[in-house]
């Protein structure tokens, strides 16, 4: 057995997709995401799959906006699976009650206890806390004025997931996924 110190780890965090304005009468958890964000969901998984980044485990907020960006992204990374069953292998996916209207350090709880052997995580969260946590992260190449919707940011931790701490993981890349 390993402790994974050795393993190439990847972070990526992404914004949930772009979701209808909120309602007087419904909950802020229960907005959906608007067509735009269904497409741009979509777009982000493929722009994954394109560049190799399909995670082995997913962390997701549990809003309704946030697990349909989900949805659509690993139907971008997939296409559509065939009649058989989902297509190539499937990440562990947690649906984390904490990461909705999370601080960064929060964020960051969650991504530290992430099974040391895991290669590529994909975070799922609403700002400020998802942009607060790339800037903490990699303070000199995070974007001032934070993640846009379906915003990827492409961190690499250069410790353990356990031991990951404020400016441990580099940026190396960003896309925002329009569809």
């Amino acid at each position: 057995m390993t402790d994974g110190s050795k393993q190439e780890r990847t972070l990526v965090l992404l914004r949930h997709a772009k979701a209808e304005q909120l309602r007087e009468d419904g909950p802020d958890a229960e907005r959906p995401l608007t067509a735009r964000g269904h497409a741009d969901a979509a777009a982000a998984g493929a722009w994954l799959a394109r560049h190799t980044l399909v995670p082995d485990v997913v962390l997701c907020s549990p809003a309704r906006r946030t697990r349909q960006t989900w949805h659509g992204l690993a139907m971008g990374i997939t296409g559509s699976p065939p009649e058989g069953g989902p297509t190539g292998s499937s990440p562990v996916v947690r649906y984390e009650p904490t990461a909705y209207e999370a601080r960064p350090e929060d964020l960051l709880e969650l991504v530290r206890a992430v099974p040391p052997g895991t290669g590529t995580v994909l975070l799922v969260a609403h700002n400020p806390g998802i942009s607060l946590l790339s800037a903490l992260l990699d303070p000199q190449r995070a974007d001032p004025d934070g993640l846009r919707t379906t915003d990827l940011v492409v961190h690499r931790p250069t410790t353990r997931w356990a031991a990951l701490a404020p400016g441990g993981a580099p940026i190396t890349g960003r896309h925002t996924a329009r569809g």
